[in-house]
């Protein structure tokens, strides 16, 4: 959630992960995404609060005697709620960290500033964001933060939880799922976070956000959450707004999520990060506003991301070459006149197109409004599901597709290329 921190910038994307499968989803309401980094302006103070003593009992709420009138006295909570061990135990091991970039000043201007380089150009933090260190070991320690945190970045700082400062080397990242990996020397990381199985999380559970809310000034808060949605598919564009990478999957929570938060880890009661906060919603484009719905890039699509990035320092991934639209967006009238599906099949994704004529599904026999309703013997209900499989593999495997065309059920496979998308 990149924003310069002097101005607040608002985009129609999200960067998650995606292929060449792009396609326009009839209906579909269109948001305006805010990714979080720092915002311009300051925080207006004055709020006054009420603070009750207490007496030390344990056993609900007691009474007493203020100018003749009974006033109520808050009970004093004995040991620590779960949230509170889960952030003591992880709070460690979650950073902010601070985009850098060279800044052309006037002759004035450099002669009165700091410069790091003699030719005036000076290096400022130009936005903010959180990560988390995820691994340490052989003298380095390594975090994962979202890709528009560091974008642009000429230098890179992360701040740990005591508040030292250490330049970080960027490893690699990754435009579709937003992800990045960066390496900083391990001799003051005294806390690494372990991920969780996103794959097991449920709507209504319990999550805590952890991160940097508007930058370092409030640097390590949490705030807490449940789980909206395990799975939901949002439009992934890239902040120039010129490259579509689809659709991407992400979990949606209602856990307060704010400019800085990116890059943090979204972590349920059992301190394991299930997610890397990457986005919020803030209003659709009729105007109205909403509330309590952000997005993380769940656990499992972190943990291959990043030991590619480490690996490879990019993610190459394989493609079948076809742009795509889930089954439950088409209307019930497409459906019955234009792919005459027999009426037992409820889910799948129809082929809309190929991305060019050297596309492997075309290759092998696919054609336009195909529905794929299996992959390797798994059912695939919706795009979630598909890419949940091929993601998995890697350019050059083959895959059995099972798919209808019209009422007839067939069976292909196919040998995926490599994404010609970043």
């Amino acid at each position: 959630m990149t924003e310069d921190s002097n101005q607040e910038k608002k985009q129609n994307t999200i960067n998650d992960q995606g292929t060449n499968d792009h396609h326009n989803h009839g209906g579909r309401l269109l948001v305006t995404i805010l990714l979080a980094g720092i915002l311009g302006g300051g925080i207006t103070a004055g709020a006054g609060y009420l603070y009750l003593q207490t007496n030390g009992s344990t056993n609900g709420p007691t009474f007493s005697s203020l100018s003749g009138r009974k006033t109520i006295q808050a009970p004093v909570i004995s040991g620590k709620t779960n949230a509170s061990k889960v952030y003591n135990n992880l709070k460690g091991a979650v950073v902010s960290v601070l985009n850098q970039q060279r800044n052309s000043s006037s002759s004035a201007d450099s002669f009165f500033a700091s410069s790091s380089s003699s030719s005036g150009n000076s290096l400022q933090t130009v936005s903010e964001g959180s990560g988390v260190i995820y691994r340490s070991a052989d003298a380095a320690a390594y975090i994962v933060t979202n890709r528009h945190v560091v974008a642009g970045a000429n230098r890179l700082q992360v701040v740990l939880y005591d508040g030292t400062r250490v330049t970080a080397k960027l490893i690699g990242s990754d435009a579709m799922t937003d992800l990045a990996v960066l390496q900083i020397p391990n001799s003051s990381v005294k806390s690494v976070a372990q991920f969780g199985n996103s794959n097991q999380i449920q709507t209504g559970q319990t999550v805590l956000a952890i991160g940097s809310p508007l930058g370092t000034d409030y640097a390590s808060s949490v705030t807490q959450g449940i789980v909206s949605a395990p799975k939901r598919l949002v439009s992934n564009t890239s902040e120039d707004g010129k490259t579509n990478y689809g659709d991407s999957v992400a979990i949606q929570t209602d856990a307060a999520i704010n400019p800085g938060n990116s890059g943090g880890p979204l972590v349920n009661t059992a301190g394991q990060v299930i997610g890397i906060n990457s986005q919020k919603l803030t209003q659709t484009t009729s105007g109205e506003s909403v509330e309590g719905m952000g997005f993380a890039i769940p656990s499992n699509t972190v943990v291959d991301i990043v030991n590619k990035l480490v690996r490879d320092g990019k993610v190459t991934r394989p493609a079948l070459g076809v742009q795509v639209v889930d089954l439950s967006e088409v209307s019930t009238d497409d459906r019955q006149n234009r792919l005459k599906l027999p009426n037992s099949v409820k889910g799948g994704i129809v082929i809309a197109g190929f991305s060019d004529s050297k596309s492997p599904a075309k290759k092998a026999g696919m054609k336009r409004y195909d529905v794929i309703v299996a992959v390797n013997g798994k059912h695939v209900s919706d795009l979630a599901d598909m890419r949940d499989i091929i993601y998995k593999m890697v350019v050059g495997d083959s895959v059995r597709i099972r798919f209808y065309r019209g009422a007839d059920q067939k069976t292909v496979t196919v040998k995926m290329s490599e994404s010609l998308k970043e």
